[in-house]
């Protein structure tokens, strides 16, 4: 029997949450159906909520250290999940892991300088690089027919003839959902040590692996890999605790690390907030059934949309993610121009979902699903999109 209920319809109105309230400014109204930015519809594991009211009940909210059970947490967790071997030296808090991406791009990197991604990608990795003035290059993932896979061959002509500084790593790889292999990974960490490129490894999705597969820390791929990474990672898609903003970065070259730690230190960068400390050590050290529990809620909505899809809309596609709960939606099979893609989804389906192009312009014909909602609701949200796309065949 399930101790957790995830099929709990919950109102988000009122909350002062993103995912309802910034729908007028991006999508040009509000009565939408959000399955856009990356969080859950489900309520967190108790234990956290518990655990920051205990807190928040004490009648003093002064200045906070984090305790040495905070760090443990982390530390077993990533030892406990992923085998990943952590010392407390290596790790420090960051107020979010896109804030961490751009404090390691403002001290390790200067104006002018090249960043790598590959996309189609996380759409801040492009706004972070060019709003620091940073100049962005690309390798695109290569489509397989089945799946994508990195130009591992493009990489190293980039970083032979370009010179780069800097290469930021979606591991899994947000909006496919790809868990990269630990040769993929291996062989990145060798190229980038042989070119002198430091790696940013954004692994913020690396918990939720489904299917029992197993998430491969970038920096635990080999000596090359540990040698040139800067990784960060958060409980805040696993526990669905984004507002909290509790981040973590990882670093195993002293050389790398220690300068950096100096700065994030001295400039209080790394400074933690009592909520974000408390919601996190309680996620990390009571959250774990929970966790079992959202995943194969989520393998369940897979598998209902992967047949509703087949059974009623067989003209749209998804790529099956192996992490995480959002799904790269295939619409190519329309015909239709972005613009007319866009229309569909919006006015006639009245669905947020992310546009694909915002992730570059390989994701042009996708959409970014969130299916971390209750069933209901993305059966509901299904059926509006077969309607629109049934009206849209008979006006053709």
């Amino acid at each position: 029997m399930k101790k957790y209920d995830f099929d709990e319809v919950i109102d988000r109105h009122g909350s002062g949450c993103t995912k309802i309230d910034d729908l007028r400014a991006l999508f040009g109204k509000d009565d939408l159906t959000p399955l856009w930015i990356a969080d859950m519809d489900f309520k967190v594991c108790p234990d956290i909520t518990e655990a920051l009211q205990q807190r928040i009940s004490h009648p003093i909210y002064g200045y906070s250290r984090p305790t040495d059970t905070y760090w443990s947490s982390i530390i077993d967790w990533l030892d406990r999940r992923h085998g990943f071997k952590v010392e407390r030296e290596e790790l420090t808090y960051v107020p979010g892991v896109v804030k961490g991406i751009a404090f390691a791009i403002n001290y390790f990197t200067c104006k002018g300088d090249k960043i790598v991604i590959q996309p189609p990608v996380y759409h801040p990795f492009k706004m972070v690089i060019e709003g620091n003035e940073r100049e962005l290059v690309t390798n695109p993932l290569r489509w397989t027919g089945s799946n994508y896979e990195m130009n591992l061959e493009e990489l190293e002509r980039i970083f032979a003839e370009e010179h780069p500084k800097m290469m930021i790593v979606c591991n899994p790889h947000n909006p496919i959902g790809l868990q990269w292999s630990r040769e993929t990974l291996a062989e990145v960490g060798r190229l980038c040590r042989k070119y002198g490129v430091l790696v940013i490894s954004d692994e913020i999705h690396g918990d939720l692996m489904l299917g029992g597969r197993t998430h491969f820390p970038f920096a635990d791929c080999g000596e090359d890999a540990a040698a040139v990474s800067i990784t960060f990672g958060a409980p805040s898609k696993t526990f669905n605790i984004p507002g909290l903003v509790s981040s973590w970065c990882v670093i195993k070259n002293p050389e790398i690390r220690d300068p950096f730690f100096h700065w994030l230190e001295v400039n209080e960068f790394n400074a933690t907030t009592f909520v974000s400390t408390i919601g996190a050590e309680s996620a990390y050290t009571h959250g774990e059934e929970w966790l079992g529990e959202v995943v194969e809620y989520i393998e369940g909505n897979l598998d209902a949309l992967e047949g509703y899809l087949a059974e009623r809309l067989p003209d749209v596609k998804m790529v099956r993610p192996e992490a995480s709960f959002l799904v790269w939606m295939d619409f190519n099979g329309l015909n239709l121009s972005h613009d007319e893609l866009v229309d569909l989804v919006v006015n006639h389906a009245g669905l947020a979902l992310n546009d694909g192009e915002m992730f570059g312009p390989e994701g042009h014909g996708f959409m970014r699903v969130n299916v971390a909602t209750p069933r209901k609701s993305l059966f509901e949200a299904m059926d509006k999109l077969e309607k629109a796309c049934r009206e849209l065949v008979a006006q053709s």
